[in-house]
């Protein structure tokens, strides 16, 4: 019978995010979260069957640079907004550098884990 590594891919992919989001962030909360996903990664580690979705750790790496992109939608250059008080003007980055490197990160790790799948023998 063939065991299922989409719940290990999940958990590696939380796992990858998190580390992602602590690496993006270290100089503000990232020095608080990057401790937690090296814990989380140890946990997952010492289980039986972890390598069946490790290609979930690629994966998660992209969602926080998806989001970064997400942020950076009107850039580059100077985006103000104006409310019934005031404005605000923010300068952002181009969101497609962004976007791409996100999209290649979720991708890669979605194919690796498809193709590690193919080739793990029946048990």
């Amino acid at each position: 019978m063939r065991t299922s590594m989409w719940p290990w891919f999940c958990a590696w992919f939380l796992v990858g995010a998190l580390a992602s989001l602590a690496l993006l962030t270290v100089l503000t909360v990232g020095v608080f979260l990057l401790p937690i996903a090296l814990v989380a990664a140890v946990l997952l580690a010492t289980r039986r069957g972890r390598r069946e979705g490790l290609a979930g750790l690629v994966s998660g790496f992209g969602v926080p640079l998806l989001y970064v992109a997400f942020l950076n939608r009107e850039g580059p250059g100077n985006v103000c907004t104006t409310t019934a008080t005031g404005q605000s003007c923010v300068d952002e980055y181009s969101p497609w550098g962004w976007l791409a490197a996100g999209v290649v990160f979720l991708v890669a790790g979605i194919v690796l884990g498809l193709l590690l799948q193919r080739r793990t023998p029946f048990r």
